[in-house]
């Protein structure tokens, strides 16, 4: 096991980029799973990657990122350098420009309408830059943009385990649904991982999309799962009509949502109530809107 710190990252500075090693180094708020992110002085970042699964993400953002980030109108995280791994750290890392903004919430935004129809914009934005070439959803960004039924085992597992808290015949329901429909065009880019820790916000409006290391091109469903664990009523169908899905796709979306939380729940509710009742509400979020 890698022990990532500031001790590490000070070291791997002082040896591959000496002209940054008078700056400061301390651990971002929110470090990731995937990735450990530490600020470097007051306007760059250094990620590593946490584990070997995650050490493809490396080679994929420094090539695709700068790609996709001109044709965004919104900021997104590139890299400006790449470390190399040495006998302390067996992976590639990156530096990063720092992007201003703090993280997604319900009390920092102005208008939850005005965000549904701004990320809604963005995510169009994201699909419609060429993909020739692109990384086909995979293993490498754990199947994101792939079919939904390589997770149907583990959905129904989780749907049985928990049938005496939620509907287990509506949940079987929604979920069939969800696998009733594939992604029948030509692949697009999709972020892969879009949460509230990975939209900044500022002065009450999205401001930058960061990171992508599970970006990749097929199926883009993956990315509205947000409408059910972050909007309401009225913002979901802001960001439904922005984003203009078949209805299909839309069952897809809501397929990865419940996929995301009857695992978390599934896998939480006896020793962090605050995970699992997240993704309670999810769950009856999305009970809720496929009964309207």
């Amino acid at each position: 096991m890698v022990i990532i710190n500031v001790d590490l990252v000070a070291r791997l500075i002082d040896e591959q980029f000496p002209e940054w090693s008078h700056l400061t180094i301390k651990p971002v708020n929110n470090g990731g799973h995937d990735n450990r992110t530490f600020h470097l002085g007051n306007h760059m970042s250094v990620r590593l990657p946490s584990a070997a699964a995650y050490a493809p993400q490396v080679e994929k953002e420094q090539k695709w990122l700068p790609i996709i980030a001109e044709k965004l109108s919104l900021s997104v995280s590139t890299p400006i350098a790449k470390g190399k791994p040495n006998k302390e750290y067996p992976w590639s890392w990156s530096i990063y420009k720092w992007l201003e903004g703090d993280t997604l919430s319900h009390n920092n935004i102005d208008n939850l309408n005005h965000l549904a129809k701004d990320l809604g914009s963005f995510l169009k934005e994201l699909q419609a830059i060429d993909a020739s070439g692109g990384p086909l959803a995979g293993q490498h960004n754990f199947y994101r943009g792939s079919s939904l039924s390589i997770y149907n085992e583990e959905s129904r597992n989780a749907i049985e385990n928990n049938s005496d808290t939620f509907d287990g015949g509506l949940l079987r329901e929604i979920w069939s649904l969800a696998l009733d429909s594939e992604w029948e065009s030509d692949p697009v880019w999709l972020h892969g991982d879009i949460a509230t820790g990975n939209l900044l916000v500022k002065d009450g409006k999205l401001c930058a999309v960061i990171d992508f290391g599970i970006v990749g091109i097929g199926d883009p469903s993956c990315d509205a799962a947000i409408a059910w664990n972050f909007f309401d009523d009225a913002s979901r169908e802001v960001f439904k009509n922005e984003l203009n899905f078949d209805e299909g796709t839309w069952n897809r979306a809501r397929g990865w949502a419940l996929w995301k939380a009857l695992i978390t729940y599934d896998s939480y509710k006896n020793n962090d109530k605050v995970r699992a009742e997240e993704a309670s509400n999810t769950i009856w979020t999305i009970i809720k809107d496929y009964k309207n």
